[in-house]
């Protein structure tokens, strides 16, 4: 990948900033992620160390996405946001439509309902490397609010993603 462009920058964001939020919450833990998210000149990660970091945050990105739709996507149906029936004969010449929905409105879910749910694994990663039983303050509060935004902002634009590719890909002989 030599560029960030429209076309990568979707799964860029919904895999990888995820991934690298599970890693970050889980580095108290390996002494290897600690050397991948070393601050100081001195320790600064290789090249190799960058990569395996990279990688390693796309998989485990796609491991916390894998997640997000068994829980979160559950979580929204049950609440009262199910998948449309959608007429996919109509695709072919709607593709570029649809392909634009996917980018502004479906990949920005995926970042805010991985985050959701990478945000959730840090903390508990966070709370079980501090104790459990610790006092709690405003980073905890912070975070409580911060989920809010993502659930939240997960559901606005899975809801936006939803009803626009039911309009273009509604099946026949329902009202346009």
């Amino acid at each position: 990948m030599n560029e960030v462009s429209a076309n990568n920058f979707g799964p860029l964001v919904a895999y990888l900033v995820p991934g690298a939020t599970v890693l970050l919450g889980l580095r108290p833990f390996s002494p290897l992620l600690q050397s991948w998210f070393a601050a100081t000149a001195a320790d600064a990660p290789t090249i190799g160390g960058f990569l395996y970091l990279t990688i390693t945050s796309v998989a485990v990105g796609m491991i916390v996405n894998a997640i997000r739709w068994s829980v979160v996507d559950t979580l929204h149906a049950w609440t009262g946001l199910p998948l449309p029936t959608l007429d996919f004969s109509r695709l072919g010449e709607n593709v570029s439509a649809y392909q634009l929905l996917i980018q502004i409105h479906y990949h920005h879910f995926q970042f805010h309902a991985n985050m959701l749910v990478a945000t959730a694994i840090a903390y508990v990663a966070y709370r079980a490397h501090t104790g459990i039983h610790g006092t709690f303050g405003w980073l905890d509060i912070g975070i409580v609010l911060l989920e809010g935004v993502f659930y939240v902002t997960s559901r606005d634009t899975l809801a936006k993603y939803f009803k626009r590719t039911h309009q273009l890909l509604q099946p026949r002989g329902i009202a346009e």
